[in-house]
């Protein structure tokens, strides 16, 4: 699954993404998620649900899917 991810500036943790796309239901779990699992940010492994998000990034989740981090448009 291939998804596009729409954050208000500046930016987005990695924990906050896991939360908001129902990977996880807490941050105590996004930790032990990372942990346990395969997550590449910009196609380099990172496990720390700290790690900052910016438009242009790319989260690819293991056995869930591909994210794009895009800057919400004002309307």
């Amino acid at each position: 699954m291939k998804k596009e991810v729409f954050i208000e500036p500046p930016f987005i943790t990695l924990g906050q993404l896991l939360k908001e796309e129902a990977i996880v239901s807490s941050g105590g779990q996004a930790k032990w998620y990372l942990k346990e699992h395969a997550v590449d940010v910009n196609d380099e492994p990172d496990d720390r649900r700290g790690r900052k998000l910016y438009p242009g990034d790319t989260v690819d989740v293991k056995d869930v899917g591909l994210f794009f981090i895009r800057l919400k448009q004002a309307e």
